[in-house]
């Protein structure tokens, strides 16, 4: 009955935006409240979730398989409080450096009393290689090789508290991989794999744990959260903080809007236009700001293959599907056209005045790998209408669309979310810019779950949106480039690239004996200039980091791409 009541309670402290100071104890630290303006999560479970949205609330109600020191950026061994929050005590590694056995913490258990188990974790692997197959639509099926030459090779439960994991050779990116081994609640779960794409339990999640339960999901409006008073790594002992309220908000500027005006409490990377706005705030002392260098990036997506006929990168066997070509970004001239006719630096000025920093290829500015040697591609029009009439698509005199010899329009469709004021103005920015060289550009922006859908189905044209590296930091391209990750409904190499000089450079990275970072990074320059001469995407900039909190959010403490890492300490008072 006290739980129904304080649920109660809470829905109201929310609509009302009013949050009450009462004595330290769990649940009773006020309501955190952020603000979503990327529609609804399409999932909760961490199989599933690929999107940022679906992995907020995931995070928060499912605990990690390995931690992350939180100062150091790090695997860690379980080191609370900065390595906390995962089921891995430790681990060690055998003489060939190709198995790895964890030793989980004993004692912790789901919400519901179950002990968590290497069965949890076993479940996820098995999801993982039905994934593989096309049959649970997940996206963490890139640590999965088709041709077995890299990746996870098996994950086997030792006994209740053992996990061995096997590679086919030593992998600088082990660990990166075994990160993908969230463990679920296996007791409750479906036997068979298959069935979780379409379970209830998916957004309604009664077994979990994490520093949240679940309470509410309310359609188009929110997504609410309660203090989880059995978190079995709260650095007090209890979850301070009442709940977490993910509150849908039409567009970025309204987010901001509601922040400045109370209305919500935290917000993760603001609208470039609007950030003057929060650090004037805190220089009023009604807001607290942490800056950093940032790890989300946006691009310009195009799709290399047939998009009327979608098809996977490999076959079950490893082998290269033939994909077919896009008629017009099957063509690497037109590529190479395009990416000299956008011009990059006026797009940064513009749509995030200044506050990004210009990507030469996949990997960020702020990475240990990044490649400070290789020049952007330049902004030449001139150039562009050039190779453009070399690969057949011509300008006749009067008309402002080029034709090929067919009478084809040099024409597409540009899709980005709707809400992100930013990427709307990017896509306004290309459109003109390409309509200069003669290409027509339908750019269209829609509801985010729907291009998704859409990008997922590899049936688009081309499409701008960004990625939110991993953390920690590690460029290795697996899950974003290689043939492996290109899987119709859920892989994340959704453009159907495959270019063989760079996966082969991607797995010496990956599997360099000694892993020296300088030796590592020496061949992730190579990738980055094979990346930016075969333009899968057209990199644009990696957007600034910035988190805030309001000045009543007592413990807020961030560090880089960590804006939650002690949020059960947290007390949000009211003033």
């Amino acid at each position: 009955m006290k739980k129904v009541l304080f649920l109660v309670l809470l829905v109201a402290m929310v609509a009302a935006s009013v949050v009450p100071a009462l004595a330290q104890d769990s649940g009773t630290g006020g309501a955190i409240i952020e603000g979503n303006f990327g529609g609804d999560p399409a999932h909760f479970n961490p199989i599933l979730t690929s999107d940022t949205a679906s992995q907020r609330i995931a995070g928060f109600l499912f605990p990690s398989f390995i931690n992350v020191n939180a100062e150091t950026a790090a695997y860690s061994p379980y080191d609370p409080p900065l390595a906390a929050g995962g089921i891995v005590q430790d681990w060690s590694v055998d003489d060939t450096g190709t198995v790895y056995t964890f030793n989980l913490r004993q004692g912790l258990t789901w919400n519901d009393g179950a002990p968590i188990t290497s069965a949890d974790v076993v479940y996820t692997w098995n999801a993982i290689k039905a994934g593989s197959e096309g049959i649970v639509d997940t996206p963490l099926s890139f640590v999965v090789d088709p041709t077995g030459a890299s990746g996870i090779l098996d994950v086997v439960a030792v006994d209740d508290y053992t996990i061995q994991v096997t590679f086919p050779t030593a992998e600088c990116t082990a660990l990166g991989s075994v990160g993908v081994l969230t463990p679920v609640p296996s007791h409750v779960l479906p036997a068979d794999v298959a069935e979780i794409n379409d379970m209830s339990e998916d957004l309604n999640p009664t077994v979990t744990q994490g520093v949240f339960d679940f309470s509410a999901l309310s359609p188009s409006e929110q997504v609410a959260l309660v203090a989880n008073p059995t978190y079995f790594d709260a650095a007090n002992g209890v979850v301070v903080p009442a709940g977490y309220i993910y509150k849908v908000v039409p567009d970025q500027n309204v987010m901001v809007e509601q922040f400045l005006a109370g209305e919500t409490n935290v917000i993760d990377g603001p609208s470039i236009a609007r950030r003057a706005d929060i650090r004037a705030a805190a220089d009023a002392g009604s807001a607290q700001v942490y800056a950093f260098p940032g790890n989300a990036w946006d691009y310009f997506a195009m799709n290399l293959a047939d998009p009327t006929n979608p098809q996977n990168g490999l076959d079950a066997e490893g082998n290269v599907i033939d994909q077919g070509s896009h008629p017009i970004f099957g063509d690497l001239a037109v590529r190479q056209a395009i990416s000299k006719a956008i011009n990059v630096d006026d797009i940064i000025d513009a749509a995030v005045l200044g506050e990004g920093s210009r990507m030469t290829s996949f990997i960020i500015p702020a990475s240990w790998a990044y490649a400070d040697d290789l020049p952007p591609i330049g902004f030449d029009p001139e150039a562009a209408a050039a190779e453009l009439d070399a690969a057949g698509w011509t300008l006749a005199d009067g008309a402002t669309v080029r034709t090929n010899a067919d009478g084809d329009p040099l024409q597409f469709t540009l899709y980005t979310n709707e809400g992100n004021g930013r990427r709307e103005a990017v896509g306004t920015l290309i459109q003109d810019q390409l309509s200069q060289v003669g290409i027509q550009v339908d750019f269209q922006t829609i509801d985010f779950n729907t291009l998704l859908d859409i990008m997922d189905s590899q049936t688009f044209d081309a499409i701008i949106l960004g990625w939110r590296n991993g953390f920690p930091d590690d460029p290795d391209a697996t899950q974003l480039f290689t043939a492996a990750s290109d899987v119709v409904g859920s892989g994340s190499n959704f453009t159907s690239w495959n270019n063989a000089e760079f996966t082969d450079l991607n797995l010496q990275a990956k599997t360099l004996p000694g892993c020296d970072p300088a030796e590592r990074a020496a061949l992730y320059g190579q990738m980055q200039a094979v990346f930016q001469n075969d333009l899968p995407y057209v990199p644009l900039f990696a957007v600034d980091g910035m988190y805030a909190a309001g000045a009543n959010v007592e413990g807020f403490g961030p560090n880089p791409s960590l804006l939650y890492w002690n949020v059960d300490t947290w007390d949000v008072v009211q003033r």
